[in-house]
């Protein structure tokens, strides 16, 4: 019985895969801020770029 509760707590595994997946998950949500502000600048830009083509649309 020793051995085995020895054996779990010298076991790392669990924490290496909780710590990957932490990472994962930061970097998803890097991704996902970064395209939402390339989107939303896009958008901006290309409602400007209509407004300048086509004055009467009231985008600019």
């Amino acid at each position: 019985m020793r051995t085995l509760l020895d054996k779990l707590l010298r076991n790392r595994d669990g924490a290496t895969a909780i710590e990957y997946g932490l990472i994962a998950a930061l970097v998803a949500l890097a991704i996902v801020a970064g395209a939402t502000t390339l989107g939303k600048n896009l958008s901006s830009e290309f409602t400007n770029i209509a407004g300048q083509v086509n004055p009467g649309a009231g985008g600019g």
